[in-house]
């Protein structure tokens, strides 16, 4: 049984769910199959991977991705921030990483809201471009 109001919602409900809040993502952000990620990469992209640490440990990472957690994003593309990486001052097109394109769609949006202007998701995410046979390698668990 949910407390609520009587009509079987939480009295706290929310409203607006995460399927809503990627549709509104997706609508404005590009995403990018691997292959075109892939060539964006070769062209030197800047890769942005916001995936928790122990996920990189576990399964490994795009050589040269920047690894900002989704729970710091914000700081550390603020360069008002103590947190600040200095990547996201070059002027470059970023393209966010996370397990399967939920979490880097939602990131690449954020940072879009916050004034970086090319930004995109990596569709799929770090499990289809491990699974396409693209370039990964063990992760540092010391970083």
């Amino acid at each position: 049984m949910v407390a609520g109001d009587g009509d079987g919602r939480a009295a706290n409900s929310i409203t607006k769910g995460y399927v809503e809040l990627l549709d509104e993502a997706r609508s404005e952000v590009r995403e990018y199959a691997v292959g075109e990620a892939s060539r964006r990469y070769d062209d030197g992209a800047v890769f942005v991977d916001v995936r928790d640490a122990p996920e990189l440990w576990k399964e490994g990472r795009i050589p040269d991705a920047v690894h900002v957690s989704r729970g710091m994003l914000e700081f550390c593309i603020d360069p008002e921030s103590p947190y600040y990486v200095s990547r996201f001052g070059e002027d470059a097109e970023y393209v966010f990483v996370c397990a399967v394109g939920g979490r880097s769609l939602l990131a690449a949006q954020r940072a879009k809201e916050m004034g970086l202007e090319r930004v995109a998701s990596l569709e799929g995410g770090f499990t289809a471009w491990r699974d396409a046979g693209e370039p990964v390698e063990p992760a540092d668990p010391t970083m």
